[in-house]
């Protein structure tokens, strides 16, 4: 079976709640929090501290400041809390929009 991966078509930094709301190819429409952001980043040396403490400290109140594009490839997001060095690949905030929206896989896959 061929899976055509979604593709985002709007990406909107909402600057006072810190949200990041993409619209994606296949209907689904998502806002992502700063901080779920943040947990999930995956550069190394937050997978290193997961892996070593089993917890990504992060506050509750880390908030998104800026969104960088990095090429087709997906954003750089930036937290105020210093931290700059996750890509997160379109693919996987993807991945983290259907975690948010479970019913929404449930729907493609039929």
């Amino acid at each position: 079976m061929n899976q055509v991966l979604a593709h985002p078509l709007d990406v909107m930094h909402h600057q006072t709640s810190g949200q990041l709301e993409i619209l994606w190819s296949d209907g689904l429409l998502t806002r992502l929090t700063s901080t779920d952001l943040r947990r999930a980043c995956r550069c190394a040396t937050c997978v290193q501290r997961r892996r070593s403490t089993d917890a990504l400290g992060v506050s509750v109140s880390v908030r998104l400041t800026s969104i960088l594009p990095v090429g087709e490839m997906g954003l750089q997001l930036i937290f105020d809390d210093g931290h700059d060095r996750g890509i997160y690949p379109w693919p996987y905030l993807h991945e983290l929009s259907m975690a948010q929206h479970p019913e929404a896989r449930h729907e493609q896959s039929v």
